[in-house]
C-alpha cells in the first residue's frame, strides 16, 4: 500500500509520477524500495486519471453497500464490506496523524 500511498501524495502535490519519485517518497518515508514494485506501479499508472479514479474508489463502496444491505443474504456480505471500510479507513486515520 505505501507504494500506491506514495503516488497519491505525488499526485496531491502535482508532482510527475516516475520511478524517481516515487522511490524518492518512500525511501523518504523508510521504506525498503522494491525496484520491481516501482516499476510495475509507473508503468500501471501510465494511461490513468487518478482524481478520477480516487472519486470512483470513494463511490464504489457506498455503491455497492445499499443492495447488500436490502437482502437477507447480502447481510454476511455487507458486514464483510463494513469490516474493510473500517480498515481501510483506520489506514487513512493514520496517514493523517503524519501530517498533523
Amino acid at each position: 500500500m505505501e507504494y500506491v500511498y506514495a503516488a497519491m501524495l505525488l499526485h496531491s502535490a502535482e508532482k510527475e509520477i516516475d520511478e524517481k519519485t516515487v522511490s524518492a517518497v518512500l525511501k523518504g518515508a523508510g521504506v525498503d524500495v522494491d525496484d520491481a514494485r516501482v516499476k510495475a506501479l509507473v508503468a500501471s499508472l501510465g494511461g490513468v486519471d487518478i482524481a478520477e479514479a480516487m472519486t470512483q474508489a470513494v463511490a464504489a463502496p457506498a455503491v455497492a453497500a445499499a443492495p447488500a444491505a436490502s437482502g437477507g443474504a447480502g447481510a454476511a456480505e455487507a458486514a464483510v464490506e463494513e469490516e474493510e471500510e473500517e480498515e481501510e479507513e483506520a489506514g487513512f486515520e493514520g496517514l493523517g496523524s503524519l501530517f498533523g
